[in-house]
């Protein structure tokens, strides 16, 4: 056999060896090492500044927060060892990402939950919402479904069964207004709402578009048995490691429920 192709052989074997590794870095149980917490920027991140600046450090925890601006890139992060856990989904999302890309992730207890909220620039309350109205909705399957059963509980069309968690456009039973439903990146929707009639837009992204959702939505979404609570998520098998449980233990703290309640007054809503 040629050296080239030996090498290239040899390459490629170690290149397995690595993939086949991935996803299993355990977090350090080392004190001083930094715990890589993955988050988007609003409110996730913030919550987490919040923790590093005034609960991290008596707790002996050195957090490290790394923000995405995307609902993709943190469990690829997480996934690839480059992050110890992230906190900026739910567990309907993340199910989804786990049959699609088979993670062997644990989701820990709901922090706080941002209620889906219906937005227009067009539109001044839901009864006048145009026949034919365009209306943008989130492109993954978990979102949009929760954007269904919001747009059902206004009234502006119906589902066949109103308990599944994440219905699809399949399940819509009628559509009254004949709306044009169209589904896009969540991150883009408050950029073209002007394109729109009604969007469902995602509190997190309806913040960081400076949205007040208890101001300028036309409905928002119960906070009452919500299972779409935000949550701190890791690799199986570190749920259990000290400081994943520690950071658990101060993003439920009675200081982190007041900072929520103080800091968003009902944008954001403690999920205990």
């Amino acid at each position: 056999m040629r050296p080239v192709r030996l090498a290239a052989l040899m390459l490629a074997g170690v290149l397995a060896l690595a993939g086949c590794g991935a996803g299993k870095a355990a977090v350090s149980t080392d004190p001083n090492a930094p715990l890589k917490i993955g988050a988007n920027p609003v409110p996730h991140a913030q919550i987490l500044e919040y923790v590093k600046k005034n609960l991290a450090p008596a707790a002996g925890l050195n957090l490290q927060v790394v923000t995405f601006t995307d609902y993709v890139q943190p469990n690829v992060a997480l996934q690839d060892g480059q992050l110890d856990g992230n906190y900026f989904q739910h567990v309907p999302y993340l199910n989804e990402q786990k049959k699609e890309r088979g993670y062997d992730f644990v989701a820990l207890k709901g922090v706080h939950i941002e209620p889906l909220g219906i937005y227009s620039k067009k539109v001044k309350n839901l009864a006048a919402t145009p026949n034919g109205a365009k209306v943008l909705v989130p492109n993954d399957a978990s979102n949009e479904g929760r954007a269904l059963k919001l747009l059902a509980a206004n009234k502006l069309l119906t589902l066949n069964d109103a308990n599944k968690v994440t219905p699809d456009r399949n399940d819509i039973a009628s559509n009254p207004k004949n709306l044009s439903i169209v589904e896009l990146d969540p991150a883009s929707i408050p950029r073209s709402l002007q394109d729109a009639d009604l969007a469902v837009i995602n509190g997190n992204y309806a913040l960081e578009a400076k949205l007040v959702p208890t101001r300028d939505a036309l409905a928002l979404e119960s906070g009452v048995n919500n299972p779409y609570a935000n949550l701190l998520v890791v690799r199986n098998g570190d749920q259990t490691n000290p400081r994943i449980q520690k950071l658990e233990q101060l993003l439920h703290s009675p200081q982190v429920r007041k900072y929520i309640q103080d800091t968003y007054r009902g944008a954001v809503l403690p999920a205990f």
